[in-house]
């Protein structure tokens, strides 16, 4: 009889795809992005600025975006072949073209622009390079890209809008990633809706506070698989970094300010935060409203309760990485708990 080989514990697959997973970096972007202005839920906007929720992908899906990347090398070759100049970099600076807007907190980078297309060969266009599954690519060949890819279509306006010298015209090139089938779009700059856009990402960006929901019902689709479901609809508080203090502010240049240290905050100290962090009280209003405060210290009353705990730094206060570790909130307020921490100075850390 012939024995069934046992699959091994770890293979080579399995090392390919940790090794994305750990190598992914933080999924933490300095500036409001292009490629997602689009997105409906102007409070998820406001949540991915202010870094509330560290992101990590899987291997596969990791591996995922690299594909589309490899693919842009392809593209640009097959609209050379047929006799169309394509531009990668910017000529002035050697590097990616980018745009950018609102103190430099709102841009992002575009794939390159072109002159040359058969259907209009003397006009400068953007270039945008996207890979589709099949369902989605038969849907974009079905409606056009500003119905079935709205993200994709705001992205190419506002970097139209943006871009110096301003472009008119936007040339996007989709692949069907089962088929190889392509699929080519011109797109006409739309002045009005690349001005509301950037209007709308300097909302997001000067707001001390998150911008409404796009709905109240945690099941929605758009919100069950939001990256900020646990703290937009749940109890989860933010990651604790700069940009979920009270004491920052974004500022012009695209850099931040810390109004308790009176300094302007590098990109790598933002990301960690320092020790005196204090939460935005508005970005615990699922679970709790404030009642009173002081210059480093906020007092909130735990909304399933009425009960009533404090968060800072001084003894007997809760700290903003306590606040995140309790996953359930009524522990804040345990007369036990409370009574241990004044008494030891004690400090509550997550077990993950």
């Amino acid at each position: 009889m012939e024995m069934e080989i046992p699959e091994p514990q770890q293979t080579t697959i399995k090392a390919i795809v940790q090794h994305y997973e750990d190598h992914q970096g933080d999924a933490f972007r300095a500036h409001l992005g292009g490629s997602i202005i689009g997105r409906p839920c102007d409070r998820a906007l406001w949540y991915t600025f202010r870094w509330c929720s560290e992101v990590k992908h899987n291997g596969q899906l990791l591996r995922l975006f690299q594909t589309g990347h490899l693919a842009e090398e392809r593209f640009v070759a097959d609209l050379r072949n047929v006799g169309i100049k394509v531009f990668e970099t910017d000529p002035a600076t050697g590097k990616q073209f980018r745009v950018s807007a609102c103190n430099g907190h709102f841009g992002g980078s575009f794939d390159g622009v072109g002159q040359g297309f058969i259907e209009a060969p003397k006009t400068w266009h953007l270039i945008e390079m996207k890979t589709h599954n099949e369902k989605s690519f038969n849907n974009l060949v079905k409606k056009g890209v500003q119905e079935a890819k709205p993200e994709h279509f705001i992205q190419m306006q506002v970097y139209m809008h943006l871009a110096n010298p301003q472009l008119t015209r936007a040339f996007y090139i989709a692949v069907n990633k089962n088929t190889d089938e392509l699929y080519g779009e011109r797109i006409n700059l739309n002045p009005v809706m690349g001005k509301a856009v950037v209007e709308k990402a300097d909302c997001i960006i000067v707001s001390d506070r998150p911008l409404s929901k796009i709905s109240e019902d945690p099941s929605w689709y758009l919100c069950k698989f939001c990256d900020h479901h646990s703290i937009c609809h749940g109890q989860e508080a933010p990651a604790v970094n700069c940009r979920t203090c009270l004491h920052s502010t974004p500022i012009e240049d695209g850099q931040w300010h810390c109004a308790r240290h009176d300094m302007e905050i590098p990109e790598s100290v933002q990301k960690s935060g320092c020790e005196l962090h204090l939460y935005n009280p508005y970005l615990l209003d699922q679970f709790a409203e404030p009642t009173d405060s002081g210059e480093f210290w906020i007092r909130y009353r735990l909304k399933s309760t009425g009960e009533e705990f404090m968060t800072g730094t001084d003894k007997g206060q809760f700290s903003s990485q306590e606040v995140r570790a309790v996953e359930d909130k009524s522990l804040l307020i345990d007369e036990k708990l409370v009574e241990l921490k004044a008494q030891f100075d004690g400090t509550i850390e997550t077990n993950q």
